[in-house]
């Protein structure tokens, strides 16, 4: 079977993308998929500090041993680097990073920035867009090592926004109980309609997930309910809670999953057990 693939993305900042990336990647991991997760957020490398390797990945980095990184692979000369590297198996083995809760990364690297501006230059547009989608096909699933790869996306539209869309065509989008971010979900799926007119690819929204939902909050209510009736089976089957020790985990390097199961809040276990009822139904909806 191919890879099922899966971006998150939400033209806003705030929403939970970066959480929700690591945490749906690490509840596939407890399901028994083996996982890549791609950061093209930017480089406060969020995700290395989820998983608590920042300081090994900017250690690298400080060395200029991060080279190749996530942004070379979008250079035009990949294929050839890769066949100096040694192929698919060699080059993988150069980019990922492991954890300590079996999720395998490719971390963000301060050059995306300046891939972005770069691409920006690539005239034709089906070129422009799909440098990310020929290293998925090219280098990362000829190594038939993964079943799921999630990429957390930049939260602006741009060249490497719209890298990531093409090369997964499916989109996880969290979104926060307000009305902007309701608003800007609709966009998402308004844009996703323009990618397949006008560039002929197959984007679709995948799944909604309603984050950081508080209990007892008539907003919360409000919106969980216009989300059901606007998006119906788009909606994520559970929202997760607003919780303290979803922030204090990551903060500390980890995710919920590697939290013993009696030392997680009442709240804490029941947006664990959120992100892994999501986990399940969004590798399900996944082509």
């Amino acid at each position: 079977m191919p890879t099922k693939r899966c971006s998150t993305y939400l033209a806003k900042g705030g929403t939970g993308k970066s959480t929700s990336t690591a945490h749906i990647g690490a509840a596939l991991v407890e399901q028994d998929h083996d996982v890549l997760l791609l950061d093209l957020a930017g480089k406060q490398d969020d995700l290395a500090t989820i998983f608590g390797i920042h300081d090994s990945v900017q250690a690298d980095v400080a060395n200029d041993d991060a080279y190749p990184n996530i942004a070379t692979t979008m250079e035009e000369d990949w294929s050839q680097l890769v066949d100096i590297l040694g192929g698919p198996e060699a080059a993988l083995d150069e980019l990922v990073y492991e954890t300590s809760e079996g999720v395998d990364l490719i971390p963000a690297h301060e050059s995306l920035d300046t891939m972005d501006a770069d691409l920006g230059n690539v005239d034709n547009a089906q070129e422009r867009y799909s440098r990310l989608r020929r290293f998925l096909d090219k280098t990362v699933e000829p190594t038939d090592r993964y079943d799921v790869v999630l990429l957390d996306l930049p939260g602006a539209p741009n060249n490497l926004t719209y890298n990531g869309i093409w090369a997964t065509r499916d989109v996880l989008t969290p979104v926060l109980p307000g009305e902007l971010e309701v608003k800007q979900a609709r966009g998402l799926r308004d844009d996703l309609v323009m990618i397949r007119e006008e560039y002929d690819i197959d984007a679709r929204l995948a799944m909604l997930i309603l984050n950081q939902y508080q209990r007892g909050r008539n907003l919360s209510k409000r919106k969980h309910q216009e989300l059901e009736e606007e998006f119906g089976d788009l909606l994520a089957p559970e929202w997760v809670v607003s919780s303290e020790q979803v922030a204090q985990a990551t903060e500390e390097g980890h995710t919920l999953f590697a939290i013993d199961e009696d030392e997680l809040t009442s709240t804490g276990a029941d947006a664990k057990a959120a992100f892994s009822e999501n986990a399940e139904a969004l590798y399900e909806r996944l082509r």
